[in-house]
């Protein structure tokens, strides 16, 4: 049974999670870009998330992109299901409300996704490889593909230069985690939070998106002004990170976890109802970003020692995340 720390989330402004700067290291120098890695490797390790401003990914994109999704969320039901999700395998396209239970112990959750990949060049992929990388497309609305693969393509640059502040803050080679990403294994997720009815009692431990950690190396999230994350400190109080305007969410996922060796945390979050009032819809927009599934994820040499040896056994990428979704759908 959940106790009122688990179940009520303490509201809070923004100032507890980091909000970091990312323009000194797009366009600084050296030193500019040493502090601005010291801050987001100082953020992942405290919190496992932060803010980022001036990320890089255009405001009016991103604005095309949430009225691209409100246009498909708005079709109806059947019209979605025709490009349904149908595999962990792919795991591209639309899943419905309570299909995905991100928290295996709770109920489904109270959301709608629409996901979707890069799309490599075909002569770029094995044949086999092929159909597990075609995204399912809606005919509507029409300029929703050309959007969404928009919006890719400046969310792979921009997580591109994220990597590359990790690997300032771990001591490594600027491209080591751009490196073992260059398949753009990625999955770009659209999200709609359908409104609740005033007085609405959600069942025991229902939640929009059940606590869970994400999976990969980092996430960005764009929120779209309803707040309804939240995000579970060190000593277990949940709080809330709300939007702010011009930044885009960080956190680190499972994997990045065990590439650093705790150096960087994985943090637990969720997407709550609210218990008093109007629950209004609400939008948000994640880009999660995956190794290739072939790379080996080991302890990174700069994060052991003597007195903190490695904690995991290597894994290969793609099977912790063929677990990871068989085990929520």
């Amino acid at each position: 049974m959940e106790t009122l720390q688990e179940t009520t989330a303490r509201r809070t402004d923004a100032g507890a999670i980091p909000v970091i700067d990312f323009g000194p290291f797009l366009h600084g120098g050296a030193e500019d870009r040493k502090a601005v890695a010291a801050a987001m490797r100082q953020a992942s390790a405290d919190w496992g998330f932060f803010y980022l401003a001036n990320h890089g990914v255009p405001e009016p994109l991103l604005d095309r992109s949430f009225q691209a999704s409100r246009r498909f969320f708005a079709l109806p039901y059947e019209e979605k299901m025709g490009v349904a999700w149908q595999s962990a395998s792919s795991n591209r396209g639309y899943v419905a409300v309570r299909r995905e239970r991100l928290d295996a112990s709770k109920p489904g959750d109270l959301k709608e996704a629409f996901n979707a990949g890069p799309e490599p060049a075909e002569d770029s992929l094995a044949e086999e490889e092929r159909p597990y990388r075609e995204n399912r497309w809606p005919a509507r609305p029409e300029d929703f593909r050309d959007t969404v693969l928009d919006l890719m393509d400046g969310c792979v640059a921009a997580a591109n230069r994220v990597l590359e502040a990790f690997a300032v803050a771990l001591d490594l080679p600027d491209g080591f985690f751009i490196d073992t990403h260059d398949q753009l294994h990625h999955t770009l997720r659209l999200l709609h939070y359908p409104p609740l009815p005033k007085g609405y009692t959600p069942q025991a431990g229902e939640k929009r998106a059940g606590a869970h950690t994400d999976y990969g190396s980092i996430t960005l999230l764009f929120q779209h002004g309803v707040a309804g994350l939240e995000v579970r400190t060190r000593s277990g109080e949940w709080i809330t990170a709300p939007p702010i305007p011009g930044t885009v969410v960080v956190n680190t996922g499972d994997l990045m976890q065990r590439w650093t060796n705790d150096v960087f945390c994985s943090t637990p979050h969720r997407v709550s109802p609210f218990v008093s009032g109007d629950s209004p819809g609400r939008y948000s927009i994640a880009f999660f970003c995956h190794p290739n599934p072939d790379a080996e994820i080991r302890c990174i040499e700069s994060c052991a020692d003597a007195d903190h040896p490695s904690r995991y056994p290597p894994i290969l990428a793609g099977e912790h995340l063929m677990a990871k979704l068989n085990a929520t759908y």
